[in-house]
């Protein structure tokens, strides 16, 4: 019988001692994966003396706008950057042109159109830009203004 409490007791050390070892190596697997995914984040500064950046246009990945990928070079290194094209943004002049606008003009009856400037309030990435630039839109519908007196079905006198 002492025997068998002997065993028992011996089994359960072993089993204690495998689930001790056992959660000591998640521990540092958990604690290695950790800082490796601290070291991803950071980019390597120290490695690159290159300060002249060049980057292209944002390339949206699925159609006109959306997420997409920008390109960074400089000497021969590159690199790509996430970005994003605004779904609103005007082709003519890039998402990567900022313009401060003053307001719309009048509607021009011979174009049907009304225009705006705007001057160049930021350039990002280092986008080539036109410091103003001139943008027009359709002139809203002429809504009929209804005479005061007709308001509906009434009586006529």
């Amino acid at each position: 019988m002492e025997f068998i409490r002997e065993t028992r007791s011996t089994k359960m050390q072993r089993v204690f001692s495998v689930i001790v070892v056992v959660l000591l190596a998640l521990m540092m697997v958990t604690t290695e994966a950790g800082k490796n995914k601290k070291e991803r984040g950071k980019s390597p500064k120290g490695t690159s003396d290159c300060t002249e950046w060049r980057y292209g246009n944002c390339v949206p990945n699925n159609g006109d706008c959306g997420v997409g990928v920008r390109e960074g070079t400089c000497n021969d290194q590159t690199k790509k950057l996430k970005c994003k094209v605004p779904c609103n943004w005007k082709k003519e002049f890039g998402a990567d042109c900022k313009y401060k606008f003053g307001s719309w003009g009048e509607c021009d009856t011979t174009t049907g159109t009304k225009n705006r400037s705007g001057t160049l309030k930021k350039a990002l990435y280092n986008a080539e830009c036109q410091t103003t630039i001139k943008v027009s839109k359709p002139c809203p519908p002429k809504t009929k203004t209804k005479a005061k007196g007709k308001k509906g079905k009434g009586k006529e006198n």
